[in-house]
């Protein structure tokens, strides 16, 4: 018999991690109007910030709406375990 209480320990940890490069970033606030989960908030300079990151599902839409390219949106778990991919052995 499956517990779906595994399931929800797993919102313990962001399933997305979203980051914004305020190199790149120019203030438009089209990240934060277009996330339909309300995942960012405007700091007191107007940067988008990731305010309510277990929030994300990552739909990308921040990402594809960003006309600046300075939204990144990646699984938790990329980039761990790297170094064994691909290894012979």
């Amino acid at each position: 018999m499956y517990s779906k209480n595994k399931a929800s320990t797993a919102k313990d940890k962001p399933v997305y991690v979203t980051k914004i490069n305020k190199e790149l970033c120019k203030r438009c606030g089209i990240c934060v109007q277009f996330c339909p989960q309300g995942v960012f908030i405007r700091d007191e300079e107007g940067y988008p910030v990731v305010k309510e990151q277990e929030k994300c599902t990552g739909c990308l839409s921040c990402f594809y709406y960003c006309p600046d390219f300075a939204v990144e949106v990646k699984k938790h778990d990329e980039g761990k375990n790297k170094k064994d991919d691909g290894r012979e052995k």
